[in-house]
């Protein structure tokens, strides 16, 4: 039997088993260890904090310059649904997180990420300051991306495009593959110092009620799709169910398009409706992903004692809404272009986002499922609008 290379090994096995790993050697680890991974640790956390701006950049420029230049009516339309449908979801995901997470996550996981007055300390750090800081280039992202559009700047196109190249071969090449490893660290420190059963306990809760939102948000938006169709709901979401499972077995919208495809159509979209519409909302359209960042943040906020309210949320989800949009198609680019806005935005520090990160990717694959789902549902209400031009 053949052992599967390293690289071949689906990211959430990676993560899981770093977790497990982790958690085993931490409780038994010497110190020297647990400082040398909390070495490499501090590293990455450095280089994390250098390429979120440059993440920012590379992946928003292009994607505001594209829908600039193909800004037809049909377009327009699905990405102002699409956009609408991710903000729903986030909205969704702060009412129901606020009602239940308190409840489930009080006297078990407030002080989780608290000194507990053990601590294995680094042997040496590495300071990487970013160029800029995060919200300098959401502004700047939004200024070139714009300007592209409306000058049609062809070479700096090109550029930025090339841009996006070396960004994503670096977060598919040198961040995604290095983050098993950070996990691996994180968890081992935490076990070292007494912190992990209360922080497992809590994912576990976590888990468990994202998954069920999913379900709930994915009836809500056919629920929507079926006022503006005049189809029944239900029947069509339904009908959909062989791309959510497709999707919950490859973790990609991409890969699930052409499942996703057959299922729209014979919900009754027109062919070339569903042509136009799949494809693209693979791309921009991520409640499920959405709902997971913004339940996740929650929960951690709740966790750590950070205080929280609406107005903060929902400039956050507005946010975090145009972020997806660009989001690298690789897996766990989402929360790795997500990670500026929770630093800029709810002011998660470097623990914060790694937990993030760990919360995320062991969600991934029903949130992917939640994204190419709620596609057919935009591609229900783009069909019904077009009969009515």
């Amino acid at each position: 039997m053949k052992i599967p290379s390293y690289k071949n090994i689906p990211l959430l096995v990676k993560v899981v088993a770093a977790i497990i790993l982790g958690v085993g050697i931490g409780l038994v680890a010497p110190g020297w260890l647990v400082r040398t991974l909390n070495t490499f640790n501090g590293i990455f956390d450095q280089l994390l904090k250098f390429i979120i701006p440059l993440i920012i950049i590379g992946m928003v420029v292009p994607a505001i310059s594209d829908i600039g230049r193909q800004a037809g009516r049909m377009l327009l339309t699905t990405a102002a649904i699409a956009y609408g449908f991710t903000v729903l979801s986030g909205s969704f995901a702060y009412m129901f997180s606020s009602a239940w997470f308190p409840k489930l996550l009080s006297g078990t996981a407030m002080t989780v990420l608290e000194d507990s007055g053990v601590s294995f300390p680094a042997f040496f750090s590495i300071q990487i300051p970013p160029l800029m800081e995060v919200m300098t280039s959401l502004v700047l992202s939004f200024m070139l991306g714009l300007g592209i559009a409306a000058f049609d700047a062809t070479a700096i196109r090109k550029a930025f495009g090339e841009f996006r190249n070396i960004i994503e071969s670096t977060i598919s090449n040198v961040i995604i593959p290095l983050l098993p490893i950070y996990i691996f660290g994180l968890f081992m420190d935490m076990a070292a110092v007494g912190k992990v059963g209360t922080v497992l306990l809590a994912f576990i809760k976590v888990i468990v009620i994202i998954f069920s939102m999913t379900i709930v948000l994915l009836i809500l938006q056919y629920c929507i799709a079926g006022l503006v169709s005049g189809r029944n709901p239900l029947k069509s979401l339904f009908r959909m169910l062989p791309a959510y499972f497709t999707a919950l077995g490859t973790s990609s919208s991409a890969a699930t398009i052409p499942v996703t495809l057959r299922q729209t159509i014979s919900n009754g979209v027109d062919e070339r409706i569903a042509g136009f519409v799949v494809p693209l909302c693979a791309t921009i359209h991520l409640s499920g992903s959405t709902l997971k960042i913004t339940s996740c943040a929650i929960a951690l906020m709740i966790m750590t004692g950070h205080g929280f309210d609406f107005p903060m949320m929902l400039g956050f989800i507005m946010m975090l809404g145009v972020t997806m949009v660009a989001a690298p198609g690789v897996p766990g680019g989402a929360i790795m272009a997500a990670l500026g806005v929770l630093e800029s935005m709810l002011g998660f520090d470097a623990a914060e986002q790694a937990m993030m990160i760990t919360l995320y990717i062991a969600m991934d694959s029903f949130g992917t499922a939640c994204n190419v789902t709620g596609d057919g549902a935009i591609a229900l209400i783009m069909n019904r609008l077009s009969k009515q031009k």
